[in-house]
Parts: C-alpha cells; sequence; structure tokens
C-alpha cells in the first residue's frame, strides 16, 4: 500500500484529480469489508440518513467489467468469460453497506467494429447508462490505453465525476511506470480521482466501495438492503448457459451466438423444495457453429448443460433440470427486430 500511495503522490503534481489519502486507504484496510458484526443486532437507517446513487462500469471490451461488477456485489450476477464482448446487456448489482446503497450499472463493451444491429443495440445501451447516473467508473488496464478506450472516453459528458479505475494492477511488473502513465490519463480528461487496483483483491474492492460513497446523493434507497439485482432469475439463467458456451468455445466461436430461454417453470417438489424445469436454445448463425457446440459425441454440449445446471442449482437454490438445444438462426444479428425479440433493447 506505501509502494501505491507514492505512485498516486507522484502523479498528483501531474494533474487536479483529488487522490484517495493514504490515512484513509489503511483505515478502510483495517476495518475490513465495513459490513457489521453478524452478531451484533443490524442496525436500521432511516429515509433521512440514507445515501443511494447510481454508478455506471464502463470500458472497452474485456478489461474487467463484469468481473469488478461481480466483486463490488459479492456475488455473481453478470458474466465473465477471456473472450470479448460477453456482457450484451444493462445490468443492474446491488451492494448496500451500512448507510450507503450502491447501485452498480454494467455495461456491455462499447462497439468500435463490426456495425450490425446487435452492436448497435449494444451502443445505445452504453450511451444510455452513463447519460443518468451520479458516478461513473472508467476501467481500464494500468498503464495501458488504447484507441479503443479513447473512443469510450470520448463519450463522457461534462459534469459526472468520473474515477479512473486502473484494473490489473497485479499484471503491471514495473510499478514506476504507473506514475508518468496516470499524469498522461489526467491531460486525456480531468478524472475526479485515480484508482489503481486489482478487482481480485478484496482490499482493493472495499476500498473502492469507500471511495464511491460520498459521491452519492443523500436519499432513500431504491431497493431493499438484501436484494442483488433488478434482472431476473430467468436472465440470469440465459446468461448463466451463455457464459458456459463462451467458455467451453473459446475463440472458435463467433460472439454474435445468444441464448433464448423457452421455458422457465417452477414445479412443487416435496424433496427437494424447489424445482426448476428450465429448457435453453443456443443460437448460432451457422450449421458449422452449431457442430462446434454441440462437439464430437455431443461431449461439448453435455458440458456446458452441465456446468451451467451446478451453478444454477448454486444461484436460485433449487434442484434444476436443464435442457439446452442447439439451433441456427442465420443473419440473426444483423436483424433489428430478432435482435429485439431476442431480448435487447
Amino acid at each position: 500500500m506505501a509502494e501505491l500511495n507514492a505512485m498516486l503522490l507522484a502523479a498528483k503534481s501531474g494533474g487536479a484529480a483529488r487522490l484517495p489519502d493514504a490515512a484513509v486507504a489503511e483505515t478502510e484496510a483495517s476495518q475490513g469489508d465495513g459490513e457489521s458484526d453478524p452478531q451484533a443486532p443490524a442496525r436500521i437507517y432511516a429515509p433521512e440518513e440514507q445515501r443511494c446513487g447510481l454508478i455506471a462500469i464502463v470500458g472497452k471490451p474485456n478489461v474487467g467489467k463484469s468481473t469488478l461488477m461481480n466483486a463490488l456485489v459479492g456475488q455473481k450476477i453478470s458474466i465473465t468469460s477471456r473472450k470479448a464482448q460477453t456482457t450484451r446487456h444493462r445490468i443492474t448489482g446491488i451492494r448496500t453497506r451500512e448507510e450507503t446503497q450502491f447501485v452498480f450499472v454494467d455495461t456491455p463493451g462499447f462497439q468500435t467494429k463490426h456495425s450490425t444491429a446487435l452492436n448497435k443495440s449494444l451502443n445505445k445501451t452504453v450511451m444510455g447508462a452513463i447519460g443518468d447516473v451520479d458516478l461513473i467508473l472508467f476501467v481500464v488496464e494500468a498503464g495501458s490505453f488504447t484507441l479503443g478506450d479513447a473512443k469510450v472516453l470520448s463519450l463522457f459528458k461534462p459534469g459526472i465525476p468520473t474515477l479512473l479505475i486502473a484494473n490489473k494492477l497485479d499484471r503491471v511488473h514495473r510499478r514506476g511506470d504507473i506514475a508518468p502513465w496516470l499524469r498522461d490519463m489526467q491531460e486525456r480528461h480531468p478524472f475526479t480521482e485515480f484508482v489503481p487496483m486489482s478487482a481480485k483483491k478484496r482490499d482493493d474492492i472495499q476500498r473502492l466501495l469507500g471511495i464511491c460513497a460520498p459521491y452519492l446523493p443523500q436519499q432513500p434507497w431504491f431497493y431493499g438492503a438484501d436484494e442483488l439485482t433488478d434482472r431476473s432469475e430467468k436472465f440470469l439463467a440465459s446468461e448463466t448457459v451463455r457464459e458456459k458456451l463462451f467458455r467451453f468455445t473459446g475463440d472458435e466461436l463467433p460472439y454474435t451466438s445468444t441464448v433464448v430461454i423457452d421455458k422457465f417453470d417452477e414445479e412443487p417438489s416435496p424433496k427437494f423444495g424447489r424445482f426448476m424445469r428450465i429448457a435453453a436454445t443456443i443460437v448460432v448463425e451457422r450449421d458449422g457453429h452449431k457442430a462446434m457446440v454441440i462437439g464430437a459425441g455431443g461431449e461439448r454440449l453435455k458440458m456446458i448443460s452441465t456446468e451451467a445446471r451446478q451453478e444454477l442449482e448454486k444461484l436460485l437454490n433449487a434442484k434444476v433440470f436443464l435442457e439446452v438445444w442447439v439451433k441456427v438462426r442465420s443473419g440473426w444479428a444483423d436483424d433489428a427486430a430478432r435482435v429485439k425479440s431476442f431480448g435487447y433493447e
């Protein structure tokens, strides 16, 4: 932490951004996650004591936005993959800590290529998210700034506080390079604060929550204290299957493949308490892609289905019967009507 604070202080001379104070950072770390002792009675905050606001998590594809979202919420609600462009919707994650409720909006990576109906829909989602929030977290890889990053940065409207989230700090081998990079970034945009961090480190996540809290207005919470997302279980089921699809196909399968939930029924079950019957269809654009998803002897589709079912049982706290089919819908990503019918805005 001392090394990181030294970098931040070195960058301060190059710009006006406020930097997290070392004492504040150390206090955050010593306090753990800032949540109540489970054995102590829960503090109830009156509406006039509460703080709540919208925080957009924005960046180019594959910079770790979904990983950051899941870490901030404390539970997986947004799919993660090494494959770029996996997040396709505006996904809201909720974290309530003491008097503050953080409402995070995970956005698709802004698309600079492939002017399809799908990509136009994704970019519309990004634009809608950043125009109506209290705070923006601009996520980039620490030490890097590409044309894709620049395109996203050009979309920001003046007047909305923006934190530069220099993610994947653990991958930077020469920490001394970060300070000049931060100075360069401050010249590109008047960031309110710099936050070098790793989304996979718990202390960094808790520090970021503490940094974000003062930017949110004092107003009653939007959601209940125990809510984690505004998305339905049916939506989470489709995202879970889609994550496993990309995980098992890697770069072989075009990112335009998607998942549609055909059946999502809860049935009474004295044995399991809760029993869910789910049918999902993986939609691809070519027969060759269908064969790729199914795999030799159906083994790849079986792995996708099995891992999705196991994760859904934990997510839904239920016994799950999952059927997954694969269908070809040629050119669907270029068809605006079909893109909308598949649940995209």
